[in-house]
Order: C-alpha cells, then structure tokens, then sequence
C-alpha cells in the first residue's frame, strides 16, 4: 500500500499525469494474463495476442 502512496506522490510531485493511464492499462493486462492461465479462459485470450 506504501508504494501505491508513494507512486502516486511522485506523479503528482513531478506533474507526470500522462503515465497514470499507462500504468493502469499494463496493471488490467497483467492481471488478464494471471487470470487466463488458471482458467478454461485462456484459450480465448491467447487468440488475442
């Protein structure tokens, strides 16, 4: 939770809003990836990538 707290204390410190979005997107596509491999899902994702 500190690093949550930290990152978003440096974004804001150093006026870097652009990479809030970036950050979320490869969050969403790491936790896709996590949930595809242990379930029957991943052979639908995999078409997508």
């Amino acid at each position: 939770m500190e690093f949550i707290q930290d990152l978003l204390l440096f974004l804001k410190e150093r006026k870097k809003w652009w990479l809030l979005p970036l950050i979320l997107v490869i969050l969403l596509v790491g936790i896709l990836l996590v949930v595809a491999e242990s379930s029957a899902v991943g052979s639908f994702v995999y078409t997508l990538f």
